[in-house]
């Protein structure tokens, strides 16, 4: 069943409203030089845990992602569209906590969120709590542009989608993978004899959400994150993923996608926080990320990580937890991936 709440040739011209501002460039904006930074989750990751043929598989993977990003950006194309590139190709992969290989909750379902900011109009969009959305990306970007609101979760997201031919739908069963049902297996095995309220603590599991921040040739930032959430999860739980400022944000010389310990992300606003620490104390990029992800954060009991990126083309990449999986394209042309801590 399909619900209307807005006539649908309104919703066509503000499509094309929102769209049209969305896609000018900022007065007096000169050329820069273009940058991309992804992250496919952090969370524990031990060199001695992860085969040679999975690490070979999930760096191909960021690979993929930085290539499909970075084709926007040196093509001309916008910081949005560059991030939302990205991180399509890892909600694709059933090797990352998002898209295809979403974790399951607690009812043996899978339940995704995403968000995205463009930050020199401070335009967002996101949903939560999705089940049939083969991208949930794409319909963030649906919100932001053709609809009023920044958030939409639930049957009201999955209805406002049914407006929209070019959403793809899947069955819930499509998210479907064994290792992330062995995961649900070994969390549910962990908690019995454990009461819902004091139920072990997911501090230092694996998180797996995915993220990319672009910046433009035009000066111009966005940052996109999604994910299928924490594994066993229960009560429509919601993290910081689709959370403008706490799981993301982007603004007019900075740009942030978190992956972690959502509840404490949302205690800290952490995505929001970096930027503010860059635009109002004056920070470098690096002093900030680090200041919240490996100091803040900590210190309230939460841990994960997160990607930053500046105006200037400045990245950080920040995380309190084993591993990270991440991979950058700097302003040189210069690029890389990383899984593990010191490389």
């Amino acid at each position: 069943m399909r619900l209307l709440a807005v006539p649908l040739l309104v919703i066509a011209v503000m499509s094309t409203q929102v769209h049209a501002a969305s896609s000018q460039t900022p007065s007096g904006a000169s050329k820069h030089a273009v940058a991309l930074v992804i992250h496919g989750g952090a969370g524990v990751i031990e060199r001695d845990a992860l085969s040679g043929g999975d690490e070979a598989a999930i760096r191909a993977d960021l690979d993929r992602a930085l290539d499909a990003g970075h084709a926007v950006l040196v093509a001309g194309g916008g910081a949005l569209d560059a991030a939302i590139a990205a991180v399509q190709v890892l909600e694709d992969s059933p090797r990352f906590n998002a898209g295809k290989g979403a974790v399951y909750s607690a009812d043996g379902t899978h339940e995704l969120d995403a968000s995205l900011m463009q930050g020199f109009d401070r335009s967002a969009g996101a949903v939560a709590g999705v089940t049939t959305i083969r991208n949930p990306i794409l319909l963030a970007r649906a919100v932001m542009e053709r609809s009023p609101h920044v958030l939409l979760a639930g049957a009201g997201a999955e209805a406002f989608a049914d407006l929209h031919d070019d959403i793809a739908r899947v069955p819930n069963s499509y998210f479907d993978t064994e290792e992330r049902r062995r995961q649900l297996e070994i969390a549910q095995d962990r908690e019995r004899g454990h009461a819902l309220d004091a139920l072990p603590t997911v501090g230092g599991t694996y998180f797996g959400t995915v993220g990319a921040v672009a910046l433009d040739a035009q000066g111009r930032i966005a940052a996109a994150t999604s994910t299928g959430g924490m594994t066993n999860k229960r009560w429509s739980r919601v993290g910081d993923s689709p959370l403008i400022g706490a799981g993301t944000w982007a603004d007019e010389r900075c740009g942030v996608s978190g992956t972690g310990w959502g509840e404490f992300f949302i205690r800290n606003a952490v995505a929001h926080d970096i930027c503010a620490r860059v635009a109002y104390r004056g920070d470098s990029l690096r002093d900030a990320a680090d200041e919240v992800l490996l100091r803040r954060v900590p210190a309230l009991g939460g841990d994960g990580g997160a990607i930053a990126l500046d105006v200037d083309g400045n990245i950080a990449m920040p995380f309190s937890t084993s591993g990270m999986y991440r991979g950058w394209v700097n302003p040189d042309g210069t690029r890389g991936t990383a899984i593990f801590r010191g490389e």
